[in-house]
């Protein structure tokens, strides 16, 4: 068993996580776990449950609490982890395998001594362990004033390094997605504005950079009455002037004596009066321009690209010289290897799938080409957010894959699949080493039969592949092994964890009870959280309760983007009704109308009018498309919004309507094999 500190405090087995009810020994026990292996002592401990004024038998009342903690390790397994009392206090003993705050800690250690790769990927995974609010069912006014600031700290220093090593070595847009969401969490932090400033700059983006500016002054002059830093005017001014603020020639930055980074480039003259002031952003890592069928709203590509993680966060200021105003260097050309992969922005929650994946996929062989490459397989409804989980992961491993990494889309836009051979020849122009030649990492997106993906796993050997699918793909595991994840919707806490991400700490703290509702409204589905938190970001103005009542109403017509067709639930839902046999839709439709309580293949039967074999058959196929969840054997239910765009489609005049109105015909329900159910020959 393990504590997750870093967020609510939890306990976790590795497969289920309970968060603790907000209880005076929750908050005892997170007293204890913030100092591992060192003796609290007990007027400590009663600061930290009652306050500073203790009740006449706080004494007694302690004992009874640390009673009530032992109680609770024992009903969920733990009696390893015990309480121990010593003289003056007590103790409670953690290691890196059963406390995530000391396993954080060791990660940042070890990435002190790695090369920049190394230490990116090692600090990113540190930061990965945290997942969400910290302590925020810690009924404690104590620990949020002392030691939740304290921690916060430690996760900012991390995160200030991860986008330093970014924008060191020219990876302005994966910086961007960390930069946009802590600079609105932490408006005065002049040091992350800085580097939000030159990220935007060195990506052509010259305006949001001096508007970038401008925001971070005004906030500093209305707030606190000062101006922004030395360094940060004289990053504004060299922006005016046009100046090139680009890494020096790939050379690595030195450290200051605090660990900082320090462009090694020295500071320009001034530009003489008659030359043109040029925007000269030094050269990206290539990036794909997405199309719109692949990207909506800084959403990865893909029908279910749904981003979700919580802030990461980092260290002091480092100084930003300015360099010479000369034209810079044309971009080098693609080089095999080349990241080719989008990133995912405020990726949250997944932190099991995520850890298992980052396993897998950097602990394979690196050196000997296989007969089959690691895989994994990530399953679930639409819009549940495979491909962003994927591409986050993609991310983290890239290092381990210097022959290149690729997102190859294995449906058209109207969703007929892609044929493999046509797959391979993307792959071909994609990664120019050729395939099979070197080491790579395919992201192979929404897949629908094992036959599109087979050649392209023995044509990678050497490499691995992440796959997603709405469908289990089973027949592909049973013939060359991996993983499969299947996902469902998000527990509360990472929906709330989400919508913070989105939106900001501060207006989601406006309304400290508004954010479960309005994710509840949203069904906990990713893509919903997504559009829901767009709508509130344009409206700053509209409360989140009121926006969650207005939902509740009609939950899927209205999760939808007009300025987006892709950001649409109900769109994304008519297009995998419309992929299913129409007999299989139907079946869906007419399950779905069914009274809301677990499916078995009797009611199924019932419902549908066939015998319990076939309907058992159908139900099946449903879960395999992604249709119904599995709580246990035999017991299925339907997400919400499925269950609602279900009645909404039935209820309207087109689509799959009409047929509900008949029962279902002879051999209307084939089984896998193309062929009738035993019952309808």
């Amino acid at each position: 068993m393990r504590f997750q500190l870093l967020g609510p405090l939890s306990v976790t087995d590795g497969r289920d996580v309970v968060v603790l009810p907000p209880s005076k020994p929750t908050a005892l026990l997170a007293a204890l776990l913030l100092r591992p292996g060192a003796v609290v002592s007990a007027d400590r401990l009663r600061d930290v449950v009652w306050g500073e004024e203790h009740p006449t038998t706080a004494k007694t009342a302690l004992q009874s609490c640390v009673l009530r903690l032992r109680r609770l390790f024992a009903k969920y397994g733990i009696e390893n982890q015990a309480v121990v009392a010593v003289a003056g206090g007590y103790r409670i003993d953690a290691d890196t395998e059963t406390l995530d705050l000391l396993q954080f800690r060791r990660l940042v250690a070890r990435s002190a001594a790695a090369d920049d790769e190394s230490e990116l990927y090692t600090l990113r995974s540190a930061l990965a362990l945290w997942q969400g609010a910290l302590l925020s069912n810690v009924p404690s006014d104590l620990l949020h004033r002392d030691e939740v600031p304290r921690l916060a700290e430690e996760r900012l220093r991390v995160l200030e390094r991860v986008c330093d090593i970014a924008l060191e070595h020219d990876r302005c847009r994966e910086a961007l997605v960390d930069l946009w969401e802590v600079t609105r969490v932490y408006p005065a932090h002049e040091r992350f504005a800085e580097q939000l400033i030159v990220a935007l700059y060195r990506t052509g983006r010259q305006t949001e950079a001096l508007a970038e500016y401008r925001r971070v002054k005004g906030h500093l002059r209305e707030r606190l009455g000062v101006d922004p830093r030395a360094e940060l005017q004289r990053l504004e001014l060299a922006i005016l002037r046009g100046e090139d603020l680009g890494p020096a020639g790939g050379a690595r930055g030195g450290r200051g004596a605090q660990g900082h980074v320090v462009s090694a480039r020295a500071a320009s003259p001034v530009a003489p009066p008659s030359a043109p002031a040029v925007l000269t952003a030094s050269p990206v890592a290539p990036m794909p321009d997405p199309s719109p069928a692949a990207v909506a709203t800084s959403v990865p590509p893909s029908p279910d690209s749904l981003p979700a993680s919580p802030i990461s966060t980092v260290p002091a200021p480092s100084a930003v010289t300015l360099a010479s105003v000369t034209p810079p260097a044309p971009p080098p050309p693609p080089a095999p290897g080349s990241w080719t992969l989008p990133t995912v922005p405020g990726f949250t929650g997944r932190e099991r799938e995520v850890r298992s994946l980052v396993a897998l996929l950097t602990t394979c062989d690196t050196g000997v080409s296989s007969e089959r490459a690691p895989f994994a397989v990530l399953s679930g409804a639409p819009g549940i957010g495979k491909t962003a989980l994927a591409l986050h992961v993609a991310h983290l491993v890239s290092a381990h894959f210097p022959d290149g990494c690729a997102l190859v889309p294995l449906t058209h836009p109207d969703g007929t699949p892609r044929g493999a051979e046509e797959a391979a020849d993307e792959l071909r122009r994609t990664l120019p080493a050729g395939p099979g030649t070197g080491r790579v990492l395919l992201v192979l997106d929404d897949v629908v039969h094992p036959d599109q993906v087979r050649p392209l796993l023995t044509a990678h050997a050497c490499g691995a592949a992440i796959v997603t699918s709405r469908m289990g793909l089973a027949a592909l595991v049973a013939t060359h092994g991996g993983t499969v994840h299947r996902l469902g919707a998000l527990d509360p806490e990472q929906s709330q964890a989400l919508l913070t991400t989105v939106l900001g700490r501060e207006r989601v703290a406006a309304e400290p009870g508004a954010a479960l509702p309005l994710a509840t409204a949203c069904g906990h589905h990713p893509l919903a959280l997504r559009i829901a938190a767009a709508r509130l970001l344009t409206r700053p103005r509209l409360r989140l309760a009121d926006y969650a009542g207005w939902l509740r109403h009609d939950p899927v017509g209205r999760l939808s983007l007009a300025d987006d067709p892709l950001m649409s639930v109900p769109r994304r839902l008519d297009e995998a009704l419309k992929r299913l046999p129409p007999a299989l839709a139907e079946a869906h439709l007419r399950l779905s109308a069914a009274p809301h309580e677990p499916l078995t293949a009797a009611r199924g039967a019932a419902v549908l009018g066939l015998p319990e074999e076939s309907a058992e058959q159908i139900i099946e196929r449903l879960l395999d498309a992604g249709f119904l969840e599995e709580d246990q054997p035999g017991a299925f239910w339907t997400h919400d919004l499925l269950r609602a765009h279900a009645r909404r489609t039935a209820g309207s005049p087109s689509g799959h309507a009409p047929a509900l109105l008949r029962p279902p015909r002879h051999g209307e329900f084939p089984q896998r094999d193309g062929t009738r159910p035993a019952a309808l020959r």
